[in-house]
């Protein structure tokens, strides 16, 4: 069985001048990623592996959960690639995970996130939204070959509160 973990980036600001792929989260985003990450670390087993966007606002959400889930930096990078909005990268990266990671949690972007939980996923979500979790079960051992799964949990912030 594979499990697959994924956390919309949390919040972000835009009163900062800077370009869309270092955009900081706002407060009321690190606040989200801290009630999120310690409900999630309640709710599952930890990942084996933890790939983050490696634009700052996702990059900063994934730290909140790693600390929350105490995920090793040997465990933990980041990917390029997770900077993607329509999914086709972050489907082509699922389906490329190593085989011997049985739960591995991703740190990225709408749409893409929501198209995955809708493809992916059992049940419909209208839209992730920020910081928010889903997780979904897939009855093989292969991640090449998944396809629909079962959503098992959704914890989004609005449930945190």
């Amino acid at each position: 069985m594979k499990t697959l973990y994924m956390v919309r980036h949390a919040k972000s600001s835009w009163e900062y001048d800077v370009i869309d792929h270092q955009r900081p989260l706002k407060d009321k985003g690190k606040n989200d990623a801290m009630a999120v990450s310690e409900e999630v670390k309640t709710s599952i087993i930890p990942p084996q592996k933890m790939i983050s966007s490696d634009a700052v606002r996702a990059l900063t959400t994934a730290h909140y959960f790693k600390d929350a889930l105490e995920i090793s930096d040997a465990d933990f990078s980041t990917n390029h690639d997770l900077y993607d909005f329509s999914g086709q990268n972050v489907m082509r990266i699922i389906k490329g995970l190593d085989n011997s990671l049985d739960r591995v949690m991703l740190f990225g972007h709408n749409h893409a996130f929501t198209s995955i939980a809708n493809m992916l996923g059992s049940i419909p979500i209208e839209n992730v939204p920020t910081c928010g979790f889903f997780m979904i079960e897939f009855d093989t051992d292969t991640w090449s070959e998944i396809k629909t799964g079962k959503t098992v949990r959704t914890i989004f912030p609005r449930d945190v509160k």
